[in-house]
């Protein structure tokens, strides 16, 4: 790759996270993935070393804090410390998916606000930038005192969608939540709108009321940033079918499946569900009709031109 302005050669280092999705990104640009040791002492506790020089070089951290969640986060923390303390030129962190995201709010009395906590732990760090996808709450960008570039996955489930030839279709936001979302798929496809409303019950199941919306006789897909328990995604796609859904398939960028999540999925009344590899496809291998899209070559696209001191903004579309 070239040099950025300022900065010298580009690397990529990763911790145990996802280092298949690290790899990737690091053939797209043409460059090998950076030495790094990244394990646990006998304690448990993370042990991390550098093995190459990284002087005055422009540094990515790729390492999506996925389950366990807080072991992938103290990696790239440490990541991070280290490769500032080594006198890295820029280190950016590339976080495909972004825990704790879920907590952007005090939404009752003496809880946490843990996406700030996060922010700040990785500012603190030593992070020059952050680069993330389909954050949780868009708001969440504003936490960091530094640059963030938020990129969306829907361009690269677009191209998918479009290459299936799938006709009249309604795209459906799965709560009142995801309407944005929602209504930039329909722009991209040329697609109809519709909302399921929502009745929560507790934090781990909803109960699906009625589609705002014409689905009647149409092709579903219901669009969600990620699929973690699965309730919200399958009493909506329960409602769309019961509604008279000719055929409904499922968009979700991150793959959390936790809990119940691969039965319920594998139980829905699903064509096909369409998730990326932000997450490792490991628990997801019981699903027979998911299918995992890469976004390896739009992350590797956005290193690219943050290194070269190009536009990103393009991509957020």
């Amino acid at each position: 790759m070239a040099r950025g302005a300022g900065f010298g050669d580009v690397q990529i280092f990763t911790g145990t996270a996802h280092p298949g999705l690290a790899a990737k990104i690091a053939s797209y640009l043409g460059i090998r993935l950076g030495d790094a040791l990244v394990g646990r002492f006998p304690d448990g506790e993370v042990n991390v070393k550098i093995n190459e020089d990284v002087r005055g070089n422009d540094c990515f951290v790729v390492q999506p804090t996925c389950p366990p969640v807080n072991d992938s986060l103290m990696e790239a923390l440490l990541l991070i410390d280290c490769l500032r303390r080594s006198s890295a030129g820029r280190i950016t962190a590339v976080f495909p998916y972004f825990g704790y995201a879920r907590k952007d709010r005090k939404d009752e009395g003496r809880v946490p606000i843990s996406a700030k906590l996060v922010a700040n732990l990785v500012v603190s760090a030593g992070v020059d930038r952050v680069l993330a996808l389909d954050l949780h709450a868009a708001q969440i960008q504003g936490f960091f005192d530094i640059p963030v570039d938020h990129l969306f996955s829907s361009p690269v489930m677009v191209r998918h969608l479009q290459s299936m030839g799938l006709k009249d279709i309604v795209i459906v936001a799965p709560d009142v939540g995801g309407i944005k979302m929602a209504r930039a798929y329909a722009k991209s496809l040329g697609a109809g709108l519709a909302i399921v409303d929502k009745r929560r019950i507790s934090p781990e199941s909803a109960e699906a009321v009625h589609v705002i919306g014409e689905v009647e006789g149409r092709t579903v897909v219901l669009v969600d940033d990620m699929i973690s328990t699965a309730g919200t995604i399958t009493e909506a796609a329960k409602t769309v079918k019961a509604h008279g859904a000719a055929e409904v398939f499922i968009c979700a960028t991150h793959p959390v499946l936790c809990g119940p999540a691969v039965e319920r999925l594998s139980k829905a009344p699903v064509s096909r569900i369409l998730v990326t590899d932000t997450i490792p496809p490991a628990v997801s291998s019981g699903i027979r009709n998911l299918e995992v899209l890469t976004i390896s070559e739009l992350l590797g696209e956005a290193i690219r031109r943050i290194h070269v001191s190009e536009s990103v903004s393009s991509l957020f579309l």
